[in-house]
C-alpha cells in the first residue's frame, strides 16, 4: 500500500514537472520565435504561421541601402567627461580623504565646473587647479537628469589639487561600416559604444569617421577573441563622416563622397526579420584587404530577443575567412550579413569560447533606428 502511494506521488510530481516544462517552453517560444510586430512591403502578401499569438502586421515601404563592409576609424566625443569611479586622495597632511564619495557617482557626466562648460579631461584638471580648495559646483548629467553638486578639492603633498575622480573623455577605435543610404546616411557597428568599465552606453556630443588601414589580423582562438589592428589617420583631410548618435543598435550619421564612391554599387533591399531563414548567408568584409563575401550559416533566429544585438546566431563556414581570422574577431562588428540578395543583418558579437560563431542584429532594426 505504501509502495502504491509512493508510486502515485512520483507520477504526480512527474506530471507537474512536465506541465511546468511545457509552460516555460511555450512561453519561450512566444517570446523569441513569434514577433510582436511584422512589417511587410507595400503590395507584398505574407502568410505566417503565428501559432498561439496574434501579431500586428504593418505595411511599410521597403528600404534600399548600399551594403558596406569596409573598416572605419571611429572618434567619439563624450558629453562632458565620463566618470569611471572615485578614489581616496592623500592630502598634504598625510591623511587620506575621498572628497567625491557619495557626491559623484560612476556613470555621471561632468558637464561644467562653476558654470564653465567642460569638454575634456584637461579642461577639468585646469578648473580644479584654478579653483584650488574653494567650494566647486559641478553640473552633472546623471541618467536623464541634470543635477548640481558641491565639493572641495584636496591639496596633495605635491601641491596639486585633486577631486579623487577617475574620468575619461573621447573614445577611439576601429569598426566596420554596415550600410549607407542614397542620401549619404550611414549605420555602423551594429551595437552601441559602451564604457569598458561600467558597460553603460556612452552619451555623446558627436564624433567623426576617419580613414583607417588594417595593419595586422590577430586570429581568434577558443577563449581568446581575435582583433583587427589598424592605423587611424586623425587629420581634417582624412575625415570621412560625421557621427550624429550612438545607440544600442549602432552608430549613425553621414558619410562624405569618398566613402560613397568607394562603395558605389547597386543598393539592396533591407530584409524584414520574418523573411530571414536558417541556412546559407554571407558576411561582407574587407579583413583581407579586399572587399568580398564570406559564407556563413544562420543557425538561430530570435524574433523577440530582448537584446537587440543578438537577434540571430550564425557560424562562419568559409574556409578562407576561418584561415585568416579564425571566425569573428573584434573590429568586424558591423559587417553586413546578406541573404537571398537582401541585407538582413550585421555582425555584433563573437562567442568567446567558439570564435567561429557569432551574434547578429537585424538590419531592419538598424535602419529604423538610424532614421
Amino acid at each position: 500500500m505504501n509502495r502504491l502511494k509512493i508510486y502515485r506521488a512520483c507520477l504526480s510530481v512527474a506530471l507537474i514537472c512536465t506541465i511546468l516544462l511545457m509552460f516555460f517552453r511555450v512561453r519561450w517560444y512566444l517570446r523569441t520565435q513569434i514577433p510582436d510586430v511584422v512589417r511587410v512591403g507595400v503590395g507584398d502578401e505574407q502568410t505566417l504561421d503565428l501559432g498561439l499569438k496574434e501579431v500586428s502586421v504593418q505595411v511599410v515601404e521597403r528600404k534600399r541601402v548600399i551594403p558596406g563592409g569596409i573598416p572605419i576609424g571611429i572618434y567619439l566625443e563624450t558629453e562632458g567627461v565620463y566618470v569611471v569611479g572615485t578614489s581616496e586622495v592623500e592630502s598634504e597632511d598625510g591623511l587620506n580623504y575621498e572628497p567625491a564619495y557619495q557626491v559623484v557617482q560612476t556613470g555621471d557626466y561632468i558637464l561644467a565646473v562653476n558654470g564653465k562648460k567642460i569638454h575634456d579631461k584637461d579642461e577639468l584638471i585646469a578648473c580644479v587647479q584654478a579653483n584650488r580648495s574653494d567650494i566647486m559646483i559641478l553640473k552633472l548629467l546623471r541618467g536623464s537628469e541634470v543635477i548640481q553638486v558641491r565639493l572641495n578639492a584636496v591639496k596633495t603633498k605635491e601641491e596639486d589639487y585633486k577631486l579623487g575622480i577617475w574620468v575619461k573623455d573621447d573614445i577611439q577605435g576601429i569598426g566596420t561600416l554596415t550600410y549607407i543610404t542614397e542620401d549619404g546616411r550611414f549605420g555602423a557597428l551594429g551595437h552601441g559604444i559602451t564604457d569598458s568599465d561600467t558597460g553603460e552606453l556612452l552619451e555623446t556630443s558627436g564624433g567623426s569617421l576617419y580613414d583607417t588601414n588594417i595593419l595586422e589580423i590577430v586570429k581568434g582562438e577558443r577563449g581568446t577573441p581575435g582583433e583587427i589592428s589598424g592605423m587611424i589617420t586623425y587629420s581634417d583631410r582624412h575625415v570621412r563622416g560625421e557621427i550624429k548618435k550612438n545607440t544600442s543598435a549602432g552608430i549613425f550619421g553621414f558619410v562624405d563622397q569618398n566613402i560613397k564612391s568607394e562603395l558605389e554599387k547597386e543598393a539592396l533591399e533591407v530584409g524584414f526579420k520574418q523573411e530571414i531563414r536558417k541556412g546559407d548567408a554571407y558576411i561582407r568584409s574587407s579583413v583581407s584587404g579586399e572587399l568580398r563575401s564570406y559564407q556563413i550559416q544562420i543557425q538561430e533566429i530570435r524574433l523577440n530577443e530582448d537584446d537587440v544585438n543578438k537577434g540571430m546566431v550564425f557560424q562562419v563556414t568559409d574556409p578562407e575567412l576561418l584561415e585568416l581570422t579564425g571566425g569573428v574577431i573584434q573590429g568586424m562588428s558591423g559587417s553586413p550579413i546578406v541573404q537571398d540578395g537582401k541585407l538582413v543583418g550585421a555582425v555584433t558579437h563573437v562567442f568567446v569560447n567558439d570564435p567561429t560563431r557569432g551574434y547578429g542584429i537585424f538590419a531592419e532594426t538598424m535602419v529604423s533606428t538610424g532614421e
